[in-house]
Order: structure tokens, then sequence, then C-alpha cells
């Protein structure tokens, strides 16, 4: 009688290789923390998505604590970038805005629930995932407030307190555009720009004086 073979250590895995499984993971550990929020997603959903065990899901990467951390920091890591890069070493101008969020949108395209990963108000308090997360979102603000703080100065406003009023818009306008374009997947990044450039322009009018510009 033959003796059975032992058991391969990629079981599971269906002949996936390692590293395209373990992204396969914290791609579908995104959307899962994206769409439900730390405390209500599921790690055998996660598992489910990628057609493995919860067993190998911690395997691979551990707690859903360590899982949330694997996910949060490409994604803070490539909006940084993305915003930094926007931004310019030469200070705010009025078109930057547009191409910040031109950043973030191509940034997140492909992962668009990823940004809710980093602003997920359910994180437990103290841990890992908590302060990770508090550092991606503190250089992210001061980075809002410097580029707020220069556009209202370019509009003669000096008041420190309008500068960090409209951090806090900025940062929920953000949010709000980000949560309409995943209900609208069609929309390309170079769409949704536009779209913002339009919605800014008809913003526009709404203030004291405001108005179609004229020739």
């Amino acid at each position: 009688m033959a003796t059975p073979p032992a058991p391969s250590s990629k079981a599971g895995t269906k002949g996936v290789p390692r590293e395209h499984r373990r992204r396969q993971m914290l791609e579908a550990a995104a959307e899962e923390f994206g769409t439900h929020g730390y405390a209500a997603a599921s790690l055998p959903a996660i598992a489910a998505r990628v057609g493995v065990t919860k067993t190998l899901l911690h395997q691979y990467l551990g707690t859903k604590e360590d899982l949330y951390v694997a996910c949060l920091v490409p994604v803070g890591d490539r909006l940084l970038d993305a915003i930094r890069t926007a931004m310019g070493p030469d200070g705010t101008a009025p078109h930057t805005p547009l191409r910040v969020l031109h950043g973030i949108f191509a940034a997140l395209e492909g992962q668009r629930e990823a940004w809710f990963v980093l602003y997920d108000t359910t994180l437990p308090a103290g841990g890992e995932a908590a302060r990770r997360a508090s550092e991606y979102r503190a250089v992210i603000d001061g980075l809002a407030a410097g580029g707020t703080a220069d556009l209202l100065r370019a509009a003669g406003s000096t008041d420190p307190l309008d500068a960090d009023a409209l951090k806090y818009v900025w940062r929920d306008l953000v949010a709000t555009l980000v949560r309409w374009w995943v209900k609208h997947p069609e929309q390309s990044p170079e769409a949704m720009t536009r779209r913002c450039a339009r919605l800014f322009a008809a913003a526009a009018t709404l203030s004291p004086g405001g108005g179609p510009s004229r020739p």
C-alpha cells in the first residue's frame, strides 16, 4: 500500500503564489474595512472573498488589528505621496485644491473604499491601528491646514479660525466626494476632477459679489 503524500504547506492556496495571495487578502480586507468599519468587519467574510479559510488568513497576516494595519499603511503612504506631489514645492495656488483632489482620486482608483480605512471611527482606542491611523490623519491635516491658510491669505484673510474652519470643511468635502464616487464606479478620476471644477465654479457664484466670470 502506497504511503499517502504529506500535506502541502500551501494547502488552501490553490497553487497561487504566496505574495499574490497576500495581495488578494489585503485588497479584500481593505474593501471590507472600508465598507463596514473595523468594528463590524468580518474576518470570515474577508477569507471568503479570497476563497481561503480564516485560519489561513491569520497565518498570512496575523490578528484583525494586524490585518487592518497592513491595509492602512500602503493606503496612507499612497495618499500622502499624492497630496504632497499635488501641492508641490511652491506653495498653494488657486488650482491646487483641484490638483489635490485629482491626486486623491488617482491614488484611490481601484480601491475607493480605502479612504474610509484611514478615517475609521470604530477603531479600538489605544491600539496600534488607532495610533497609526491617527499619525497619517495628523500629517494630512497638517498639509490641509497649510494649504487652506495659504488660500485664505491670498483672499485677504489672516484669521487663524478661518483657516481652522476651512480645514474641517475641506476634510468633510473630500470624504463626501469619495463617498459619492464609490456609488458611481463609472466615474474616472479625471471625470471626478472635472466635476469638482464645475461644482467649485457653481459654489463661487453663491458668495457675495459672486457670479459667472466675464471676459
